[in-house]
C-alpha cells in the first residue's frame, strides 16, 4: 500500500509486468521510489519534479534521479512548459491556461511560474501503462468459462477453430510471398509470434530443417482452460507455412516443459512438384536460385 496525499491507495503496479531490456530492477519492486513516481504520475497526471517531492515527502533531486531512470527506460516524458503556466493538478491532462487549478487535498495549486526557467512537465508515455494492472486474462477467462457453460465443448471447439481461421488471415498479410523461401517464411512467422509476446526465436539447423521456440505463452491462463487453442496453433502455422514443410511439436510448456517448440522440416518431393508446375519459372528454385543451368 501507498499512502500519498493523505489517502491510501493500493499498489496499482504489477511486480510481473515485463521486463524492458536493460530495464533497472529497484523499479519493479514494490513501493520502490520510481514505482511510487509513476503512480503519482498515473492518479494526479502532468506534473513538476517539484510538486512529486511535496506528494511523496522526499527531495526534488531524489524524484529527479528516478525520473531520469524511469525517461531511459521510455515510460516518462517532458516538455519544458511556457514561462506563465500553471498545471491542473487533478486532471490527466494539463490545461496550461488554467489559472483556478482545484486545490489538491488542502494543498495550494502550483504557482504560475514568473518570467525563468520553464517548468519541466513530466507524464507517463503509452509504455508506462503496461506496469499498471491489466484484467485482460481475466476477461478472456471468464468468456471461455462463460462459452463453455452456455455451448459446451462444441462451443469451445467453434471458439478455437474460429480463432484460427482470424489468425491464418492476419498472419497470411504478414508473411513473405508464397513463392518466398521456407526460411524466409519461419523467421517471419518467429517474427510474428515475437510481437505477440511469445519470445520467438528461429534456429536453422545443421541437417537443413528449423526449430521454432516459443519461450513464453502470453496466452497460458486461457489455453490451460481450453487447450483446443494450443491445437488450433499447430493448425496455424501449417497452413502458414506451406504444403513444402512438415510441422511437429516437440515440446510443450502445458506439458511441464520449459518452453513451446516445433520441429520443421523441408518436404522436398514438394519442391521437386513446384520445379515441374508449369506456373512455376523453369530453372529456379523456390530462393530464386538457378538450378539445372535455367536463367534466373
Amino acid at each position: 500500500m501507498i499512502k500519498l496525499d493523505n489517502s491510501v491507495y493500493a499498489t496499482a503496479i504489477e511486480t510481473d509486468a515485463p521486463r524492458r531490456e536493460g530495464a533497472a530492477s529497484a523499479s519493479r519492486t514494490p513501493g520502490s521510489g520510481r514505482e511510487r513516481v509513476l503512480f503519482v504520475l498515473k492518479t494526479k497526471g502532468v506534473q513538476t519534479a517539484g510538486r512529486i517531492a511535496k506528494r511523496l515527502g522526499i527531495t526534488t533531486m531524489a524524484v529527479r534521479q528516478h525520473l531520469a531512470v524511469l525517461q531511459g527506460e521510455g515510460f516518462v516524458a517532458f516538455s519544458d512548459g511556457p514561462l506563465d503556466v500553471g498545471a491542473c493538478q487533478d486532471s490527466p491532462s494539463v490545461n496550461l491556461q488554467c489559472p483556478h487549478a482545484p486545490h489538491l487535498d488542502g494543498q495550494s495549486p502550483l504557482q504560475v511560474h514568473k518570467v525563468g526557467r520553464p517548468a519541466r512537465l513530466w507524464q507517463l508515455t503509452p509504455s508506462a501503462y503496461d506496469r499498471f494492472t491489466d484484467r485482460h486474462a481475466e476477461l478472456a477467462i471468464g468468456i471461455i468459462q462463460a462459452i463453455q457453460n452456455t455451448f459446451g465443448e462444441e462451443g469451445l471447439n467453434h471458439l478455437a477453430e474460429e480463432r484460427t481461421r482470424q489468425q491464418i488471415a492476419n498472419y497470411s498479410a504478414k508473411m513473405p510471398l508464397a513463392n518466398g523461401s521456407l526460411e524466409d517464411r519461419v523467421a517471419a512467422l518467429a517474427q510474428i509470434r515475437c510481437e505477440e509476446g511469445y519470445m520467438a526465436e528461429a534456429q536453422r539447423r545443421p541437417d537443413g530443417t528449423f526449430r521454432l521456440v516459443e519461450n513464453h505463452c502470453s496466452i497460458s491462463k486461457a489455453a490451460h482452460l481450453c487447450q483446443n487453442l494450443c491445437g488450433g496453433e499447430l493448425s496455424l502455422f501449417r497452413a502458414i507455412l506451406g504444403e513444402d514443410a512438415a510441422i511437429e511439436r516437440t515440446e510443450y510448456i502445458l506439458a511441464g516443459d520449459r518452453c513451446c517448440a516445433y520441429h520443421i522440416t523441408p518436404l522436398i518431393e514438394k519442391q521437386a512438384l513446384i520445379d515441374a508446375s508449369p506456373s512455376h519459372p523453369k530453372g529456379v528454385d523456390l530462393k530464386g536460385n538457378s538450378i539445372r543451368g535455367g536463367a534466373p
